[in-house]
């Protein structure tokens, strides 16, 4: 990668000479240099990678609401703290706590197998073991066709795909119905539980877990399971087959009850405009079957990374940049929503917001959704990073990252900076989401787009609210 280093350190070098978009630019050449200067330093920096290598291995996995979330908070803060970041705070808020407890699952008939299967976030409990014929339906819209009733005792075992990869993931949606409204579908139709085939892209017998999605304020009353897509080809092959299926199951996942989580929350004080904030971050809690690297330990240390070189810089821009280390996102957005709502009166004040969630890969596309004044900034901002291979998307492009869309919902601009994410789904809430997925080369390419463009944003005039 020492090779591809020179090549954007010298795209960096030709650039700087370059004029920016035709007109009035809304960035000074100091402001350019300043830019360039930061991407400079980020791509021979380690400082993301020692981040996210610290957190996964002095905290390990961060379910939502649990003990090792709440470390990771502590750990947030001493980090915070030892890069020098102006203010260091932690919001708390209360939420309910789902744990995964044990799981056993295995293939009775036709004959005896383990399976590997992993159980989903909100589902119950099984208050004995549940013994019971599997009923086959090819995939989710099969099963809302079920009559009421004519599960009963009786497993359903819902089939599919798995889910297309793409650079944007765009399979995700889709494939992820049967994991999100799957059990009331399979609890109306009587079924002592319900099993899906894992939503990711993955061929290893790593099962994909993540959170189901209420009906009516309800959770599922029913154990609900996704087993590895390996092990949900297997199942396919013996019912076409025409063999019997019959399952062994006993899940002990559970709620217990209500808890404290909070969002860790940085601040460079801005030097002219310090009550106008623009907001970066990722979340801090995980999934429990790996180390939470890639989703999303590789967020907050882009984040955080790109933050202190900022800060490093012997002024502060002229806007707030504020890291937000968002707590329990995984299990509905509680951190995104809590912080909105005790923003709520200043969220006036939050010029900008965007999210690093999708990975570690090479960031390769920016979009923006702010007014047209702001839209040819951003334009500007684009050439200025364009040497580290990312391209200008669209203008009109509602988003952030997950735990930005509250904030998009009271009107707070917005831009994406889109990394590849063709292998995300391979990884995403698996046991195989570790350390070693992440490229330090890559994730330095991602603190150099984050520490350039939100540099620009803070230390910008330009108004980038809709008029």
């Amino acid at each position: 990668m020492k090779l591809l280093k020179n090549v954007v350190l010298s795209a960096l070098l030709c650039v700087s000479s370059m004029p920016l978009i035709a007109g009035e630019s809304p960035i000074t050449k100091q402001q350019k240099e300043i830019a360039q200067q930061l991407m400079n330093t980020a791509l021979n920096s380690e400082l993301g990678f020692n981040i996210v290598e610290s957190l996964t291995t002095e905290i390990g996995p961060r379910l939502a609401g649990s003990e090792a979330e709440k470390r990771a908070r502590g750990w947030g803060v001493k980090l915070g703290k030892e890069l020098g970041f102006d203010k260091v705070t932690i919001e708390e808020f209360t939420m309910p706590f789902w744990d995964r407890g044990h799981l056993h699952i295995s293939l009775t008939s036709p004959y005896n197998q383990e399976l590997y299967g992993s159980a989903l976030g909100g589902a119950a409990p099984s208050e004995k073991e549940i013994i019971a014929p599997i009923v086959y339906f090819r995939d989710i819209h099969a099963l809302k066709a079920v009559k009421d009733g004519t599960l009963k005792g009786k497993v359903a075992f819902v089939d599919g795909e798995p889910m297309v990869k793409s650079q944007t993931g765009e399979g995700y949606g889709p494939s992820n119905q049967k994991r999100r409204i799957g059990w009331k579908h399979a609890e109306r139709g009587g079924a002592s539980a319900l099993i899906i085939r894992s939503v990711g892209s993955d061929s290893h017998r790593f099962p994909h877990t993540g959170m189901m999605r209420k009906n009516e304020n309800k959770w599922s009353k029913i154990p609900v399971v996704a087993i590895s897509n390996p092990d949900a080809d297997h199942l396919r092959r013996l019912h076409n087959l025409n063999k019997p299926l019959s399952i062994s199951l006993h899940s002990g996942s559970d709620w217990k009850g209500e808890v404290t989580s909070g969002n860790v929350v940085l601040d460079l004080i801005g030097s002219e405009k310090p009550e106008e904030i623009v907001l970066i971050g990722g979340h801090l809690d995980s999934w429990d079957l790996g180390t939470g690297a890639v989703d999303d330990g590789a967020g907050v240390a882009i984040t955080t990374a790109a933050a202190k070189l900022i800060a490093n810089l012997p002024k502060r821009p002229k806007r707030t940049i504020r890291v937000v280390m968002f707590g329990a996102e995984e299990v509905g957005l509680l951190g995104a929503r809590a912080y909105a709502k005790q923003h709520e009166k200043n969220l006036h004040n939050h010029v900008l917001a965007t999210e690093s969630d999708f990975g570690a890969r090479n960031i390769w596309r920016i979009v923006s959704n702010v007014n047209p004044e702001a839209t040819k900034l951003v334009d500007n901002i684009a050439k200025i990073i364009a040497p580290l291979g990312i391209i200008r998307g669209g203008s009109n492009v509602k988003g952030g990252g997950p735990d930005i869309i509250p904030m998009v919902d009271k009107g707070v601009p917005t831009i994406r900076l889109s990394q590849e994410g063709t292998d995300y789904f391979d990884l995403h809430h698996t046991p195989d989401d570790t350390l070693d997925k992440i490229n330090p080369d890559e994730l330095a390419q991602n603190v150099a787009a984050y520490a350039a463009t939100i540099f620009l944003f803070a230390d910008t005039n330009v108004d980038l609210k809709a008029k």
